[in-house]
């Protein structure tokens, strides 16, 4: 079905003058017409309507009705807290009525949101649809793809994250509703859409699917590593630490010619199913292969079921050829339990009836090296990271250029020619690589159990990017067969974007969702009657991951300049806080360098007396940076030892210098103060060299982190230059002049030198030479005598 038809068909009655006029856009690129002239004056037409009135018409009414849909809900909400029970005040009917009406018109505002949500997917889908229709028709000169992506991700209007509020608030009254209408055991409190239910094993898991970017990669690793080991997958990998690195991992997902499981995943329909074959390394190496099966329940849980099948009977068990009795005969000579045996029959005939009723084939592959983080023996917490990611067609849709041969299951030449990332000989429009990095954690679900709090500062922080149902055949599909289906996911349009974050918009968005989570349980509890005052959210002064020392303490000299706008003498009581304070001063400063001499109410409050601590809360022994055993690089080593060597040759250069210059003075006592001020400034060198040497290696082996450098040290030995080389020029050219000008207005040099050098003697004869012949400088020189441009010689 063209696009264009099935935008027609999903019309919501209501609202069907909102929708983007998608004819009028295909008109404007004349697509049926022959005529190849395409001016600047009609790609400006074509992206005004596009951009300016098309875009901003269904942003402006999804904007609107969004807004609308909350205020009903606020509405709901305060019709709820006029309904919330008193003590020893029973139910009566009139309560219960009013009960039900208002879990109608949650079921309205539910319904409605539905539909503003598959409007906005509609939507979406129809701008990335056209201007791939330019692009391909009208591209020679212009491509507007990019900017129009980079303007829908920009845009909240088809975002997952836009929806969450609204959808978290409406779970919280559909709970409160329930619970009062004496449905406890089926209400169930969802308030986290960031999260999806999964059964693996028997066990029930809470997922979480982050993006990664390359740069904040190895940050994430190192973090995770610090917690959780590396998971082992192998023997071969388990007998060395060396041996073997992490797993390349291949999955080949199977859909039919309308892609109706990609479609059924992507509408979110009810008990959705999807099928994969996994195998880990190359395919000519004889791994073992895995058939998979994952169902996806309406209630947003998911469960896996699974068997291995050797390669030889991949094609005909998908032809239905092969049913897997050798291995059913198996398991009972073995004597297996017949409910397991039966369980086995039950997950293979399944599988194999659901490959034959949808006519699924193979369309697909995903191929990614994956590391996992797991504690042995506990699986509490399960972590993965799947890099180098890339999608490759594997589809024989088109009989005159299939991509795979139809006899067989899998593609040949990717295979037998052991292709490994980034799969260059593959055509260019049969491959799709993506470009971050695929985080998942898998918390176990215990009712007594929370996450870890690195868990949740790791998901907090600015080095992940949420990515909530996340599906990698969803995505492969979607970038690989645009021109087969008419639904497009929500994340697309962010792929191409810069997903890193700062760290500090990133921890108050965090901290901003937290205080709403908490009001909404605190609303919650007002209705049940089971609130309390101490659940309130207290936000956190910083960011446990977002914040470095040096960040702190830019940010605090940025808001020393902003508060310095408004006078020095202005009283700021309520604005400086412990966590501002501590580090006021600018770089460089005296409190900088001594903290102990800082005036700021802080400094003068600790030097008072320590900061009480809440109760419960004990002072630690030892800080987490502290523990364990004391690892340094030898690179850190090495490069303060560098730099004290750097300071032992500044002190050696000048040395030398004061030591020659102070040797060729003689009787010159202006050369020899000066020689003697060089030779101060190098023995200063040589100290501080030493001291922040020894500085700087016990802030090594204590772990401070603090920052390194100190500036006081080369401002002291800049400024003392600077000052000796003004002081020589001052004694040697100003000093010459004053000389050469009261010997041309008649003063006695004789007088003059005595007056200066109290009674050092000359040794030295200086002479006159005028014109008229040679006179002793001793000798007073009357003025007549004199003429421009005469010297005197020392």
């Amino acid at each position: 079905m063209r696009f264009g038809k099935k935008l027609r068909n999903s019309v919501y009655p209501p609202w069907k003058g909102e929708y983007m006029d998608y004819a009028k856009l295909k008109a404007m690129l004349r697509e049926d017409e022959d005529d190849p002239t395409w001016t600047e004056e009609d790609e400006n037409r074509f992206c005004d309507e596009t951009l300016n009135v098309q875009l901003e018409k269904v942003a402006a009414f999804q904007a609107s009705t969004f807004k609308a849909l909350e205020e009903k809900a606020s509405k709901c909400g305060e019709k709820l807290r006029d309904l919330a029970p008193e003590e020893g005040a029973p139910k009566g009917d009139i309560t219960t009525g009013r009960f039900k009406e208002i879990e109608d018109e949650l079921d309205a505002i539910t319904n409605e949101t539905k539909e503003l949500k598959k409007y906005s997917n509609l939507n979406y889908t129809g701008f990335l649809k056209i201007v791939k229709k330019h692009d391909r028709k009208r591209g020679n000169h212009y491509k507007i793809r990019p900017m129009v992506q980079l303007r829908l991700s920009r845009r909240p209007f088809n975002s997952e994250q836009s929806y969450a509020p609204l959808l978290n608030k409406l779970s919280m009254m559909y709970y409160v509703v329930r619970q009062q209408l004496d449905e406890g055991n089926e209400a169930t409190l969802t308030s986290n859409s960031d999260a999806q239910s999964q059964t693996q094993n028997g066990q029930r898991y809470t997922a979480y699917k982050f993006w990664v970017h390359m740069d904040n990669l190895l940050e994430v690793r190192t973090f995770i590593l610090r917690r959780l080991p590396v998971l082992v997958y192998s023997e071969q990998s388990s007998k060395g630490i060396d041996s073997q690195g992490d797993p390349t991992l291949n999955s080949l997902y199977f859909d039919n010619l309308d892609f109706s499981l990609y479609n059924q995943k992507v509408d979110r329909q009810v008990d959705t199913s999807s099928i994969r074959i996994r195998w880990a390394g190359q395919l000519n190496s004889n791994p073992e292969l895995i058939i998979e099966q994952k169902i996806i329940h309406e209630n947003g849980t998911s469960e896996e079921k699974k068997f291995t099948l050797k390669e030889k009977y991949i094609q005909p068990f998908i032809k239905g050829e092969y049913k897997m009795e050798k291995s059913i005969q198996k398991m009972e000579r073995q004597g297996q339990p017949a409910t397991k045996v039966e369980e086995f029959k039950n997950t293979v005939e399944s599988c194999q009836k659901f490959i034959l009723e949808n006519d699924l084939q193979p369309v697909l592959r995903a191929s990614y090296t994956r590391t996992a983080f797991q504690k042995p023996q506990e699986d509490k917490v399960r972590i993965s990271i799947d890099t180098s990611l890339a999608f490759i067609r594997e589809d024989s849709i088109d009989a005159d250029r299939p991509c795979r041969n139809p006899g067989s299951w899998h593609r040949l030449d990717v295979d037998n020619s052991a292709m490994e990332y980034p799969f260059p000989n593959i055509n260019q429009g049969e491959i799709s690589r993506f470009p971050h990095a695929v985080l998942e954690i898998k918390v176990k679900e215990d009712g007594s159990m929370k996450s870890p709090q690195w868990v949740e500062e790791l998901m907090a922080s600015h080095l992940v990017h949420k990515a909530p149902r996340f599906s990698k055949f969803v995505h492969g599909v979607a970038t690989l067969f645009e021109d087969n289906v008419n639904n497009l996911p929500f994340w697309l349009s962010e792929v191409e974007t810069d997903i890193r974050k700062e760290p500090q918009a990133a921890f108050e968005e965090e901290e901003a969702r937290k205080a709403k989570r908490a009001e909404n349980e605190l609303v919650v509890g007002s209705f049940l009657g089971t609130s309390k005052p101490s659940s309130s959210f207290k936000p956190a002064v910083s960011s446990p991951l977002g914040k470095s020392y040096m960040q702190e303490r830019m940010a605090a000299e940025e808001r020393a300049g902003r508060r310095a706008d408004f006078g020095k003498g202005k009283a700021k009581d309520n604005t400086d806080g412990p966590g501002e304070s501590s580090s006021s001063g600018g770089y460089g400063t005296l409190s900088s360098v001594f903290p102990s001499f800082s005036l700021s109410r802080y400094a003068q409050k600790r030097r008072e007396k320590n900061i009480p601590l809440p109760p419960g809360v004990m002072k630690p022994t030892q800080l987490i940076k502290d523990s364990g055993p004391l690892q340094v690089e030898p690179k850190v080593w090495l490069a303060n030892e560098r730099t004290f060597l750097k300071w032992q040759h500044i002190c050696f250069l000048l040395g030398a210098f004061a030591i020659v210059l102070s040797n060729s003075a003689k009787n010159n006592n202006i050369a020899l103060g000066m020689g003697i001020t060089y030779l101060v400034v190098a023995i200063f060198a040589a100290c501080w060299g030493f001291y922040m040497h020894r500085t700087r290696r016990d802030m090594i082996i204590a772990r401070s982190g603090k920052d390194f450098d100190n500036m006081i040290g080369p401002m002291v030995v800049s400024f003392a230059l600077m000052i000796a080389l003004i002081l020589n020029f001052f004694f040697k050219v100003c000093l010459s002049s004053s000389l050469l000008n009261l010997a041309l207005t008649g003063t006695s040099i004789e007088q003059l030198l005595r007056g200066l050098m109290n009674t050092t003697q000359i040794t030295r004869r200086l002479s006159w030479k005028a014109q008229t012949g040679k006179r002793s400088c001793f000798e007073t020189i009357p003025t007549s005598t004199c003429k421009f441009g005469s010297v005197v010689c020392v």
